[in-house]
């Protein structure tokens, strides 16, 4: 079943160490990603994303990378939007909240990830669990996971298309 993955840190360096490593790991088979993306909030609450270079998943890792893109920004770049937002866009929030993406979710990491920090987010399609922490165990950081259904991240597709 898909995860939400959240790795939040005090320390930049370490969690562009851990992004790296992230992406290693999809080489070696431990995880399968839908999305992977380094986040980091300076002092001044300006955030800045980066996302690897390659972007040669396509076909159905496609539509897991749109979801992923989703639940990013619900995150970390709309965290009040779902109080203010009507339509096609609160439609997408009520449905994030029906997922483990929930609300209280989306607080913990906005919580765990304050000014100054930084985060690696991953939506893991399929993940080894215990060799994913092994291997990020040296990096440190609090991990926050949510699992989506499959059933969930079809749903979630259908709310981004009536978006479009």
């Amino acid at each position: 079943m898909p995860e939400f993955i959240v790795i939040a840190f005090s320390d930049e360096a370490r969690a562009l160490a851990a992004y790296e490593e992230v992406q290693l790991l999809e080489d070696r088979l431990v995880i399968e990603v839908g999305g992977v993306a380094f986040v980091h909030i300076d002092d001044n609450g300006k955030l800045r994303v980066e996302t690897p270079r390659s972007t040669t998943r396509l076909g159905s890792r496609a539509a897991s990378s749109a979801v992923f893109g989703t639940v990013l920004g619900a995150v970390f770049f709309m965290p009040l939007i779902g109080l203010a937002a009507g339509g096609a866009v609160g439609a997408l929030f009520a449905g994030l909240d029906r997922t483990g993406i929930d609300d209280e979710f989306r607080k913990r990491v906005r919580n765990a990830v304050p000014d100054g920090h930084s985060a690696v987010v991953v939506y893991a399609l399929r993940v080894k669990e215990q060799a994913f922490e092994d291997a990020l165990e040296a990096f440190g950081g609090e991990i926050h996971r949510a699992t989506v259904s499959e059933s969930d991240e079809e749903e979630l597709l259908r709310e981004l298309t009536d978006l479009e």
